[in-house]
């Protein structure tokens, strides 16, 4: 059974469930490349934080707070931000709120794919056509071991995916 998330009645991806493998454009150190999940779960755990849209300040600051934090979750785990923004927008982001040592992926073609596939894809109003707010934590073996939905306006805290990483 699927979660459902209390912002857009969407089945979000629970604990337990495998991960939807996705390989996307992604921007990591200012430098852009090809972002495959299943390879980057053969190296560490991953911490999947989607953000509903670049430019905006409560994505600015939860990436900004990862980075700051990275160090307690690298090389066991890598951070992985995910928004259904393009390539190109985001790169332009990431050289005024950056430089951000971990991947930023784009789900802009097909558009949300990915975003759907984790039920996290915002079908209306607010920010229709964006992702919501939320994170995954995804051990190596590729099954979920942590999900959760944020409000827009909510940032989510970075200790609770670290409980996740420590807590299994």
């Amino acid at each position: 059974m699927r979660g459902v998330s209390s912002v857009n009645n969407q089945s979000v991806l629970l604990p337990g469930e495998v991960a939807p493998d996705f390989d996307l454009p992604a921007l990591a150190a200012g430098v852009k490349k090809r972002f495959h999940l299943r390879e980057q779960l053969e190296r560490s755990d991953v911490v999947l934080a989607f953000y509903p849209v670049n430019w905006e300040s409560i994505s600015a600051r939860q990436l900004a707070e990862y980075q700051a934090e990275r160090a307690r979750f690298f090389p066991e785990a890598e951070i992985i931000g995910i928004s259904v923004d393009s390539i190109m927008n985001t790169t332009v982001w990431e050289r005024d709120i950056g430089p951000l040592e971990f991947p930023l992926c784009s789900d802009f073609w097909p558009h949300g794919e990915v975003s759907r596939a984790y039920g996290v894809f915002r079908d209306r109003s607010p920010l229709a056509g964006a992702s919501e707010r939320a994170t995954f934590v995804i051990e190596r073996s590729g099954s979920i071991i942590f999900s959760r939905v944020y409000g827009l306006q909510d940032l989510p805290p970075i200790s609770e995916a670290l409980q996740a990483l420590r807590g299994r």
